[in-house]
């Protein structure tokens, strides 16, 4: 059983998220639908955004990228914003998309969930705040080590739920007979110590709907 799979279907795991068929079921973390949030957020706290960049490596994100990006474009457009693919192998790469995206007004950063964003959270971080980039993370251990927002599943509750589907399992039921559930319960934190460095004004009504505010 998974547990924190973006696209289970398109990563062929499941053989349809009903019926997952096979050995296999579990939990998603992330819907596409959710990079519309993330820009919206974005666009609440920095209305001058102009352009959005999505960094992302294509070998460890979802679908390639694309299970992001594919809603992402229209809906950025949508909000009058120029969609951007950052696709990035390495740390230099990092450095040349950030700073590429940073050297004009109106810039700002999503973070894509995946392994090699992780692993990058420090030089992310870092470069953000150097090119002064409102920037969201998709994890709330993001926005502690110094981003400015995460908005993304409550991990801890993801697990809560998984441990009846393991419960049942144990019991005899098949994975291929159980759904694959998605997230239901999500968290916004907003490290107030990096918007003020950082000279970003976050609205009482964003920080009123915050989960947590890193003072």
């Amino acid at each position: 059983m998974f547990v924190g799979v973006s696209d289970p279907l398109g990563s062929g795991f499941v053989a349809s998220i009903a019926r997952p068929g096979g050995n296999t079921t579990g939990f998603t973390n992330f819907e596409p639908s959710l990079i519309g949030k993330w820009l919206e957020m974005l666009k609440e706290i920095a209305p001058g955004i102009v352009r959005a960049a999505v960094i992302f490596n294509p070998k460890t994100a979802p679908g390639e990228g694309s299970f992001f990006m594919g809603p992402f474009e229209p809906i950025a457009r949508s909000l009058a914003v120029e969609p951007i693919a950052a696709r990035v192998n390495d740390a230099a790469e990092i450095e040349s998309a950030v700073a590429a995206i940073g050297r004009e007004p109106g810039g700002s950063l999503i973070v894509m969930p995946d392994a090699f964003t992780t692993v990058h959270r420090q030089l992310i971080i870092l470069l953000a705040a150097r090119h002064v980039l409102p920037a969201i993370y998709p994890y709330r251990y993001q926005a502690v080590d110094g981003g400015l927002l995460s908005y993304g599943v409550d991990t801890v509750d993801l697990l809560r739920r998984a441990a009846p589907y393991v419960d049942r399992i144990l019991k005899g039921e098949k994975p291929a007979d159980l759904p694959v559930q998605a997230p239901i319960k999500f968290e916004l934190i907003v490290n107030m110590r990096t918007a003020r460095a950082l000279g970003f004004n976050i609205p009482e009504s964003f920080l009123v709907r915050a989960d947590e505010v890193i003072e």
